[in-house]
């Protein structure tokens, strides 16, 4: 069978949680189709040659569009007058359609698979099977924006909010296939058959991400994409009053924030006990070097893949209800879970006072994604639907 799969976002490097899922997607979906990848650009600084090298190895064929800036800044003011979302008009490009187009005529694929409603308007009219992964509930995330957001700025995030929701239910009818990343998201989506929705979660390489013996230089590690707002936002928690509170009663407790591209707040958060890394090589390395792992999540949606990651190398974990709720761990078995900023800190002190504690948290977290967070698995409920609408196997 053959699949045309078309991203927002060049997957390489793996800095960014779409990009993640895009990448292991498509190496398990080559492993017995054929892919036609095409990612749009718009990063200029992007390392294509890097990007098609990596992809190269599971797609027939690899194809990057560049999305041109004074097109997107065109378009997105097209979607505020014209009421689609912003998100729309980013990455929505008429040149870019006949592109698309073009190569779905030159490829003739059995299915369409797109990541993201960001790229819905370019397939949702194609006359051949078409799957959306809408993967987190984008509307959501922007009303928790809305919900913290500064005066000035609410009026736009609830406009948003509501174009969003919008579009999420009027692109529903026009897939054959809808997937997303957990239970949570998809009772999010405000649609009366909602529940057709797959959840086909994200996985985790556990040959890479496995435990690593390596001297602990930090008490506590928080990553992601640092510009992300709910990743950013997150930072500032996380520094401003979760630690104060650790503090009392570890003084000299220190923080790693590591991640790419670091917001200026979150560069800003550096200390002598708080340090910013910016990008690693190898992001290993920050989760082996430190004893527990926080995630605390206050907005956005969909399933975190750091923590993930981290419990996949034995790191004990805390985060939030919110970011929980979509993992389903086994708060105070798998993970320690917090709402309030005390009961997150209690919990960061209890891991860093009480190995024991941290050991028993660890080991459980470390089984649970093994039992239940794997990239062939999961990519398995996609390929079941589109076999049952191709008739190909899978």
């Amino acid at each position: 069978m053959r699949i045309f799969v078309l991203l927002s976002r060049i997957p390489w490097p793996l800095e960014k949680g779409d990009k993640l899922r895009a990448f292991n997607q498509v190496k398990q979906l080559a492993a017995t189709h054929e892919i036609i990848l095409c990612a749009l650009n718009t990063d200029r600084k992007a390392d294509k040659q890097m990007a098609f090298k990596a992809l190269q190895p599971y797609c027939r064929s690899v194809n990057f569009i560049d999305l041109p800036m004074i097109g997107i800044v065109i378009n997105l003011i097209k979607a505020w007058f014209t009421g689609k979302p912003m998100q729309l008009g980013y990455f929505y490009n008429a040149r870019v359609q006949r592109k698309i187009d073009k190569l779905i005529d030159e490829y003739q694929p059995d299915v369409i698979y797109g990541q993201l409603l960001r790229v819905a308007e370019y397939i949702r009219f194609q006359s051949v099977v078409k799957a959306i992964d809408y993967q987190d509930v984008f509307s959501m995330g922007m009303k928790r924006r809305y919900e913290i957001a500064g005066f000035f700025k609410k009026p736009f995030f609830y406009a948003e909010y509501q174009r969003l929701k919008r579009y999420e239910n009027a692109i529903f009818a026009d897939f054959d296939i809808k997937t997303i990343i957990s239970e949570p998201d998809r009772q999010h989506i405000d649609h009366p058959k909602r529940n057709e929705i797959l959840i086909v979660p994200n996985g985790v390489d556990h040959e890479y991400f496995k435990p690593m013996t390596t001297e602990k230089k930090y008490d506590l590690v928080f990553t992601g994409n640092m510009a992300y707002a709910p990743n950013v936002n997150a930072a500032q928690f996380l520094a401003n009053e979760i630690m104060p509170l650790v503090w009392e009663k570890l003084p000299q407790a220190t923080l790693l924030l590591a991640g790419a591209t670091p917001d200026k707040a979150v560069r800003g958060l550096a200390s002598d006990r708080i340090t910013v890394s910016g990008w690693l090589d190898d992001i290993r390395v920050a989760y082996a070097g430190s004893r527990v792992f926080i995630a605390p999540m206050r907005i956005g949606t969909g399933l975190q893949n750091k923590l993930l990651e981290a419990m996949s190398m034995k790191i004990p974990c805390v985060t939030t209800l919110l970011a929980n709720n979509a993992l389903n761990g086994k708060a105070g078995i798998d993970l320690l879970v917090g709402e309030t900023t005390r009961e997150l800190a209690d919990a960061v002190t209890e891991l860093l006072t009480n190995a024991a504690k941290a050991d028993e948290i660890g080991a459980s977290g470390f089984r649970f994604v093994n039992d239940y967070y794997d990239w062939k698995a999961a990519t398995k409920t996609l390929l079941q639907a589109i076999s049952s609408l191709t008739n190909a196997s899978y």
